[in-house]
């Protein structure tokens, strides 16, 4: 005997409320289309979303002010001489900005500082290329170069500082010495001169005496000497080298002052 309900009782969930079943709705070609598009628009908003959030992350990681605070670190490290150290924040400060001349500049010093010289020229000539009318940099880059005994280097890098700042007293020191060292001692009297007529301090005076001794016309060296010692009395080498030129004109008694006054400084 059959179930008499077994013939009335439709699957649950699909009926209407009459008990019958609900009628099929065909699904039209558009209904396709319209939910792809909506499907495809999501996709687009969530797409967006996260190129949006990627350009504010990038912008906050290479933001100019966190450049300058990678640079000021390393410039606080620099004052306390742990250029190791401070050479990684002017790393970090350039890798943000790859046109902070200041940040190649600064590192260029440590690297000198820590003796290399190949870098530290490396990082100066960036500078260079980066302002273009910066003589002092030209400058900073000869001494390096005077320093690694390269002297046509340094007096071209003199020569174009001079061309750019005739006013520059360190662009006629650096080719003066670079000129004495290369046997041209009296090309480098006539720098030492114009450095000294910009700047008249200690170090262009001491550098012209220096180079009077050497072609000896030691008056003028002790003259020199004199001036160096007027703006700085607590040098014992420019004592000392005054001595020698003392010495030279048979000035025994002011040979003998100066040595004792350095030893004085010196505490012996």
């Amino acid at each position: 005997m059959s179930d008499p309900q077994s013939k009335s009782t439709p699957p649950a969930g699909r009926t209407d409320a009459a008990g019958k079943p609900p009628a099929m709705v065909p699904v039209m070609a558009e209904d396709v289309e319209r939910q792809k598009r909506r499907r495809l628009l999501k996709w687009l908003a969530g797409a967006l979303i996260a190129l949006l959030v990627a350009a504010i992350i990038y912008k906050r990681v290479t933001d100019p002010r966190n450049a300058r605070e990678a640079f000021d670190a390393g410039m606080r490290l620099v004052k306390t001489t742990r250029y190791d150290q401070a050479i990684l924040n002017f790393n970090r400060a350039v890798d943000i900005a790859p046109d902070y001349a200041d940040a190649y500049r600064m590192r260029g010093r440590a690297y000198v500082e820590l003796s290399d010289p190949a870098m530290a020229i490396r990082d100066f000539s960036r500078v260079s290329e980066l302002q273009p009318r910066d003589a002092a940099i030209l400058a900073e880059r000869g001494f390096v170069r005077l320093d690694q005994k390269d002297y046509p280097g340094a007096i071209a890098d003199a020569d174009r500082a001079i061309a750019l700042d005739p006013k520059l007293a360190r662009a006629y020191n650096l080719r003066a010495n670079a000129r004495r060292a290369s046997g041209d001692p009296r090309g480098a009297i006539e720098d030492f001169t114009k450095a000294i007529t910009r700047e008249p301090n200690l170090d262009n005076y001491f550098q012209r005496a220096s180079t009077y001794q050497k072609l000896g016309e030691h008056k003028l060296a002790v003259a020199d000497f004199d001036k160096a010692l007027a703006e700085d009395p607590q040098q014992p080498h420019i004592y000392y080298a005054r001595a020698q030129s003392r010495t030279a004109l048979g000035d025994k008694a002011g040979a003998q002052a100066d040595l004792l006054a350095g030893r004085k400084i010196d505490g012996f």
